[in-house]
């Protein structure tokens, strides 16, 4: 399944490749204090791949907060963030907002909440690595 998404201005857009094709999109509800007042919903598939385009580089700046392992592309002509990514070892992994979905039956959503509190950095980045889309392509006009 390919799901495509973006910002509600269309600065970021992703194409995600879903495989194999999903009985059910995980949803997460991420509860941390960016995501809550952002309403940050994420997915991820980590046999799937996702391509990222930026068309406007100068209007995303990345916010990282916290252990500072993630970084949070945040539009700023209209304030959505659509994507986060994290380099782990070399190799950049990601999970895409299903608020930025485009054309997916919101039936397929299995929405719940998570919670990462006490985590360790270790321990983060190892879940990332075992959850997160790891096969990502960032491109940005003019670069």
């Amino acid at each position: 399944m390919l799901i495509s998404g973006s910002c509600h201005c269309g600065n970021i857009s992703f194409k995600l490749a879903w495989e194999p094709e999903p009985v059910e999109i995980p949803a997460r509800a991420c509860g941390c204090s960016f995501c809550t007042k952002h309403g940050g919903v994420w997915t991820s598939c980590p046999t799937g791949s996702l391509e990222v385009q930026v068309r406007e580089p100068a209007l995303v700046p990345r916010y990282r907060f916290g252990t500072e392992t993630a970084e949070f592309h945040i539009c700023t002509r209209c304030g959505v963030v659509p994507v986060v990514t994290s380099r782990i070892a070399g190799r950049l992994y990601a999970v895409v907002s299903v608020n930025a979905f485009e054309n997916v039956d919101p039936s397929l959503l299995r929405r719940a909440p998570a919670s990462f509190d006490g985590e360790s950095e270790e321990v983060r980045l190892a879940r990332r690595v075992r959850g997160w889309i790891p096969n990502v392509e960032f491109a940005e006009d003019g670069a």
